[in-house]
């Protein structure tokens, strides 16, 4: 049987604690034993531990001096006491005090190897459902996945700008979410519990585009037997969302802007004018001022929609963000799946944090699904990925080990080549810089915790 996790074991009986680590090694633990408290803080801070099995009385500072420690770390390690049978209610204080459970000597084997794997699998639960609570409360502003900079200053435009009525006008590329920020300008504001409509100005033909908009009377042209309600009327009180307004054609722009301007529209054949009050939300993954500029789209129009503007930033200019949704769309995947998939391998997640996405969230997106679908383990794999996410990531692993491996090639002699050590601590400065600093992010790309990283750098 083969574990990874790893354990600390704290037992200054020397015979207890070698029968203890042999016994746990053989199961496939990775064991670090030691004899006291003062020595087993040194690998408590700055080791990945997942159980700490402590003796209650030690030489010097007791068992229970390491459950403070243990606790401020995060993630926690679970906390196993033994403890002379004569010391019961001590360990029951230790349990009071956040072990997670004790035994008494003398130790039965079989029991004890029984509570070590209990105790590992409660931590896994407990930290499988802590990370699908984080997941889950990423999806935080109105169906918008987004923790980075960037997106939290997004997010505080767009509770401002919602308490206002005049039109908004989104700009983003393709798959950013324009979608979703309309509606969530939408849900701030007051109009929330009102209409809500979404037309895509270039799913429909130029020819019934004014009565879509504007609605008919009857009679206004063949076929048209009765008078029908245009956007603009089913939205009264509400909000009017118009996607990819850069494809509208300029005839009706004018129109649209008269209507922005006093709130009237004129149905198709009809000789009377209906006031309206609709907010309208504007939403392109064009350049309007340069349509402005060659000649596609009116200046007017464009001022009068810039009243209140919404940049949603690409996937590749928050991509702090790209770990949280890749975790929300497997999470999603796997409730509608029944599946269990647990995460990203390193070399996947690397691969994800190192592509561009052209297609930003919506790409991501598909291929977590796409991955997901073919994965076979309990992880995601690098094969699974896209073979363009592949690519990427090796170009970039290449990219940054450039430098120490030009230092090796170039180098004329043996006594010149750099040691690992120095090929290390290059790697992780030139990640650093590239991460501008955030070690949460560099210690992701290198595949290590924080924890470990701070380490490196000291």
């Amino acid at each position: 049987m083969s574990h990874t996790e790893h354990l600390l074991l704290v037992e200054d009986d020397s015979g207890l604690r070698e029968l203890l680590q042999e016994e746990l090694e053989a199961e496939g633990y990775q064991v670090t034993a030691c004899a006291s408290a003062e020595e087993a803080l040194i690998p408590l801070q700055q080791s990945d531990i997942d159980l700490l099995i402590s003796d209650l009385r030690l030489p010097g500072a007791d068992g229970l001096s390491l459950l403070p420690p243990a606790q401020a770390l995060s993630p926690a390690p679970a906390v196993l006491i033994i403890t002379a049978f004569g010391s019961v209610q001590q360990a029951v204080n230790a349990l009071q005090n956040g072990a997670d459970d004790f035994l008494t000597k003398p130790l039965e084997i079989d029991h004890f190897q029984l509570t070590v794997k209990r105790l590992l699998e409660n931590r896994r639960l407990r930290r499988e459902v802590q990370r699908y609570r984080s997941i889950m409360a990423v999806e935080q502003f109105h169906g918008i996945i987004g923790q980075s900079s960037s997106m939290r200053r997004l997010f505080q435009h767009i509770r401002q700008m919602a308490s206002a009525d005049g039109p908004v006008l989104i700009q983003g590329e393709s798959g950013t979410g324009k979608e979703l920020v309309a509606r969530a300008v939408h849900e701030e504001s007051v109009r929330s519990g009102k209409p809500y409509m979404v037309v895509n100005c270039g799913g429909i033909p130029a020819e019934l585009m004014e009565s879509e908009f504007f609605g008919h009377a009857a009679g206004a042209y063949t076929g048209a037997r009765k008078a029908r309600a245009g956007l603009f009327q089913q939205a009264e009180g509400g909000t009017l969302m118009l996607d990819e307004i850069g494809e509208m054609p300029l005839a009706l722009q004018a129109k649209l802007l008269r209507a922005l301007q006093d709130g009237n529209v004129r149905p198709v054949g009809s000789d009377h004018e209906i006031q309206l009050d609709v907010r309208v939300i504007a939403a392109t993954n064009r350049n309007l001022a340069e349509c402005v500029e060659q000649g596609s789209f009116r200046e007017d129009l464009f001022y009068r929609l810039e009243t209140f503007n919404l940049q949603v930033p690409p996937l590749r200019e928050r991509s702090d963000d790209i770990h949280y949704l890749a975790d929300f769309f497997l999470a999603r995947f796997n409730a509608r799946q029944q599946r269990e998939l647990k995460g990203f391998s390193d070399a996947a997640l690397q691969a994800l944090l190192h592509y561009a996405f052209p297609g930003n969230v919506r790409e991501l997106q598909n291929a977590v699904e796409r991955a997901a679908t073919f994965s076979q383990g309990a992880f995601i794999e690098l094969q699974n990925l896209p073979e363009r996410m592949q690519s990427a990531s090796s170009s970039a692993i290449d990219t940054t080990l450039s430098d120490p491996l030009k230092a090796i090639s170039s180098s004329p002699s043996l006594a010149q080549l750099p040691s690992l050590e120095s090929v290390q601590r290059r790697y992780i400065h030139q990640v650093l810089d590239a991460t501008d600093g955030n070690k949460r992010k560099a210690a992701d790309i290198l595949g290590i915790t924080r924890r470990t990283l701070y380490r490196w750098i000291e």
